[in-house]
């Protein structure tokens, strides 16, 4: 496995990166150039290994730049969601125990507020323009050679956070290995990417922000095959497809909401463009609805493979042919081994089909597992003995094909009944007069807990107690009537992230005002 350093000198004019539809395209000679200037210049500015670096980039084109600095510099980079509230942004800064913090000039005042709550941020850099309180990159470059030399190179890490859905985000922690970056390769996730279909060589579309863990973890693959990554600024459904027309891109990762926003364009608009080159669209992230999942097969075929894993680490795989024999499943174990799934007790579930929370088997040395930064209690709340847990809750089918119906967190107790809303979602989001759906508890003073569904409805529609009268029966016919929601509550719009999480803390906090069960 190589890296950067490796392809600047054996396919330099090659792309590393492509931006937009062409609108900035940086070689892996530039990139390997500019990594390396802004890793002397931190390393001068008192940056050690070990050190971490904060990032508030967007898909900026000086990202991966930052990026491989630390990654050639034995430090943490830390990519923080543009999208949270300042106090998120000004809690993951200071619980990185950030050192550097990067901002660019498009999240300036946001930047310039944050900084004035972190003082124990040693050097702030900005990109792309001047932000008050921050010193210009290219000032900190000014007396640095075009080309350095830059010795004792140690490989960093990625010191990811959590979507923060269920509360304050957690960062997950890896050791640092001490090895060297020209030896240590540019991803540990770069060997896995064979098992997707991607090869050296490959056009790789990120249609997401690059502080998410899937998209910077495969985007940086490419870069240890020496492939070529072609990143969106934002997403946007008839631009992802025109791009895919014109770089020719052969791979890319998706979610759901992706999915579904390209499939509301019109028929004609979709057939305007050519994605024949396209030979691998995986998904992940977020469970995808039956209905959507069957119309992408239909328009993309036997590209679409899905997997369902975390930061943390997992996972399970399954392909276009396997997943039309097990609708609904996220795969088999992806490396072979299995997947455990336990009761409230810890003990196996064996008989298939049976829900309860599912488990993976944890790295044998200690220091390959990951830990929440600064939280042992919710590390070890992951962990039971050799086995970790995401969070999900699932069962096996008799081939081993897992299933995931809800999260652990999202667990409605009603009457003593534990009610997992995911299964009254699916079946209301299948419903013609749904166009969007949430099922939370709330409160209720014989039941403790009753389910409600919060609803958008499709466009056109007429809300009002007669809707809310035909969903609950259409739940009712199809469902043990406990799990049918009670109530239904009509919007506008429900807060999912751009991955397509629904934000169920932010939901709830409009029923509980106590602020119980959240």
């Amino acid at each position: 496995m190589s890296n950067i350093a490796h392809f600047a000198e054996q396919t330099p004019d090659q792309p590393a990166v492509i931006y937009g539809n062409g609108e900035h395209v940086e070689t892996y000679a530039e990139l390997d150039r500019r990594s390396r200037r802004i890793a002397l210049a931190l390393r001068r500015a008192g940056l050690a290994p070990g050190g971490s670096v904060a990032v508030l980039l967007g898909n900026a084109n000086e990202f991966f730049d930052v990026y491989w600095a630390c990654l050639r510099s034995g430090v943490y980079f830390t990519p923080i969601n543009w999208h949270l509230a300042e106090n998120e942004i000004q809690y993951i800064v200071e619980n990185c125990d950030a050192e550097v913090f990067f901002a660019h000039v498009s999240f300036a005042p946001l930047a310039a507020r944050v900084a004035q709550r972190t003082p124990r941020v040693l050097t702030r850099l900005s990109v792309g323009g001047s932000i008050e309180g921050f010193t210009p990159l290219d000032d900190l470059l000014a007396d640095v050679p075009e080309n350095p030399e830059l010795p004792d190179q140690t490989q960093g890490s990625v010191m990811l956070y959590s979507s923060g859905t269920t509360g304050m985000p957690k960062g997950v922690r890896r050791p640092l290995t001490g090895a060297p970056f020209l030896t240590a390769g540019a991803s540990p996730f770069a060997l896995f990417m064979g098992m997707f279909g991607i090869r050296a060589g490959d056009r790789y579309l990120v249609p997401a922000p690059l502080y998410h863990a899937a998209p910077l973890t495969f985007a940086a693959a490419q870069h240890a095959l020496g492939s070529t990554c072609v990143v969106l600024r934002r997403f946007d459904p008839e631009d992802a497809l025109r791009v895919i027309q014109d770089q020719r891109v052969t791979a890319s990762q998706w979610v759901p909401t992706h999915f579904k926003r390209l499939l509301q364009l019109p028929e004609a608009t979709r057939a305007r463009y050519d994605v024949s080159s396209l030979r691998v669209a995986i998904h992940a992230a977020a469970p995808c609805p039956i209905p959507i999942k069957e119309a992408m097969l239909d328009w993309w075929g036997d590209a679409i493979v899905e997997y369902y894993a975390g930061t943390e680490g997992g996972g399970t795989l399954i392909r276009a042919e396997e997943w039309r024999k097990h609708p609904g499943s996220v795969g088999r174990h992806w490396a072979g081994g299995r997947i455990h799934v336990l009761d409230e007790n810890g003990d196996a579930v064996d008989a298939p089909g049976r829900e309860g929370a599912v488990y993976f088997e944890a790295p044998d040395l200690e220091v390959a597992r990951f830990r929440y930064y600064k939280d042992d209690a919710k590390t070890q709340g992951s962990y039971r003995g050799n086995l970790f847990t995401l969070g999900d809750i699932g069962y096996v089918d008799a081939d081993g094909y897992l299933f995931l119906t809800d999260r652990q967190s999202n667990m409605i107790i009603s009457g003593g009944v534990n009610i997992y809303p995911q299964e009254t979602e699916n079946i209301l989001i299948s419903h013609p007069k749904v166009h969007d759906v949430a099922v939370i508890g709330v409160p209720s003073e014989e039941m403790g807990e009753e389910v409600k569904a919060v609803v958008v409805p499709a466009a056109g529609v007429a809300t009002g107690p007669e809707l809310e009268a035909e969903l609950i029966a259409h739940c009712r016919a199809l469902m043990a009537h406990y799990k049918a929601p009670r109530t239904i509550d009509f919007v506008d719009e429900l807060p999912r992230t751009e991955t397509g999480k629904m934000a169920k803390r932010r939901l709830k906090e409009r029923y509980w005002s106590d602020g119980r069960r959240i």
